[in-house]
């Protein structure tokens, strides 16, 4: 009982600290990553295009705040002239770039132009006169020469990508304001005093615009599910792992990629986890590659095993006569005589998940599998041979070439009895 008390803590120890280490795996399986999806330069000016299509139709139209002055004139009076209902309702992009860099990826819009309008009012009040003079009609704005940028930082926060704006900045270069309506051509002069206040209520309203854009565009991403359902038994695991690699031509993102079984169940560790070197997208003319380890294959084929989906029923072929034992007389002699012209089923099932390598120029797969014969004789369905054939396919950019196995046993001799042959066919 001594030696039992002495040996009780350290075993209790030894479990408690296995039961971590294995819970740590578990958790650390779900930080790898098993592919890679890498957007090249012209994958970015797509992207680029879109945005600023979509950002253009959500600023648009987008009223500014109203513009009012009011200059006291000695002796003569008082002036005031106020803009208001003004609006930008067209933006047009000469010309733009994005760059991804170290500090994250840059945004720039150049030779931008846009247009506006709005009301103007004019009101004259002095001691002078016992009337009060006013004047009102219509402005049209045109913004020219103006720059956008913006700086996304990008980085991954519990499985999602998060975006978080860096910098942001508008610059307007040129105005011009025509006014229309009464003696519009009184007023032109004094009109133009407004120059720098549209200037800053454009500059101010964009830069405004295109953060709560980022905000909006930032919480549209958080809330992606990290999974994403393939079909009833499968789900793809999108979640993302380690922060975006940026280069000066590409970002590359990396994300788990395995399939996981939506039921939870738990699925044997079938497939092999043993990363890959990394697959870069040298053509430029590409705008996506994607970089899948053979961890992402086998995890599908191991799921699907599991699911019991690489099991099939063989009643009906185009030639029905093949599910006739009179059909095998030559290939299996003895079940002929056993059970003449008697009708069959063909039971193909994989004894185990067919096991994926991917290599630099080709992919092959290992394939077990069994085809059992069901005689159907008088409504009883008799298992009467098994046949098992192994077979490795490699798939090649030129051929595929298949290399089998064949073992057949019958129900009457359980022995496997080898057909004296190998079989290799491309």
């Amino acid at each position: 009982m001594k030696i039992l008390s002495k040996i009780l803590p350290l075993l209790l120890l030894f479990i408690t600290s296995s039961f971590f280490s294995s819970q740590a795996q578990v958790g650390a399986s779900n930080q790898e990553s098993f592919t890679s999806i890498i957007i090249s330069q012209t994958g970015l000016d797509f992207v680029k295009d879109l945005l600023i299509t979509k950002a253009i139709s959500s600023i648009i139209p987008l009223a500014l705040p109203k513009i009012e002055r009011a200059v006291k004139i000695p002796i003569l009076g008082n002036v005031r002239m106020v803009l208001s209902n003004i609006t930008i309702y067209n933006i047009d992009v000469l010309s733009s770039y994005v760059k991804p860099g170290d500090t994250g990826v840059v945004f720039v819009a150049s030779g931008t132009t846009c247009n506006l309008s709005a009301n103007w009012f004019y009101e004259y009040t002095t001691w002078l006169l016992p009337i009060q003079i006013s004047d009102h009609g219509i402005a049209s704005v045109q913004v020219e020469g103006m720059q956008v940028g913006l700086t996304l930082g990008l980085e991954t926060q519990e499985g999602t990508l998060k975006l978080s704006l860096v910098d942001c900045g508008c610059y307007v270069k040129d105005i011009s304001i025509k006014l229309d309506g009464g003696a519009s051509w009184l007023y032109q002069g004094m009109i133009n005093a407004f120059e720098e206040q549209i200037v800053s209520a454009v500059e101010n309203a964009i830069t405004k615009k295109l953060k709560e854009g980022i905000s909006k565009l930032d919480s549209l991403l958080q809330s992606l599910p990290k999974e994403i359902p393939v079909d009833d038994h499968a789900s793809l695991n999108i979640t993302f792992v380690d922060n975006p690699l940026l280069t000066s031509s590409s970002i590359e993102f990396d994300i788990n990629g395995l399939f996981t079984a939506r039921k939870k169940a738990s699925i044997p560790n079938y497939y092999n986890s043993n990363l890959q070197p990394p697959v870069f997208c040298s053509d430029q003319s590409k705008m996506l590659g994607i970089s899948l380890d053979e961890a992402v294959l086998n995890s599908a084929s191991a799921l699907y095993y599991d699911a019991e989906f690489m099991q099939w029923t063989v009643d009906k072929v185009p030639d029905q006569s093949l599910l006739n034992t009179a059909g095998w007389r030559f290939i299996i002699p003895q079940l002929y005589r056993k059970y003449p012209n008697d009708d069959m089923n063909l039971n193909i099932s994989l004894s185990s998940p067919p096991v994926i390598r991917v290599a630099e120029d080709n992919i092959d797969a290992t394939v077990h599998a069994d085809l059992i014969i069901d005689v159907l004789e008088s409504g009883e369905v008799i298992p009467v041979a098994c046949i098992s054939l192994s077979a490795e396919i490699i798939c090649s950019s030129s051929k595929i070439t298949v290399c089998s196995d064949v073992a057949y046993a019958d129900s009457d001799n359980l022995n496997q009895l080898f057909i004296p042959f190998s079989n290799r066919y491309t």
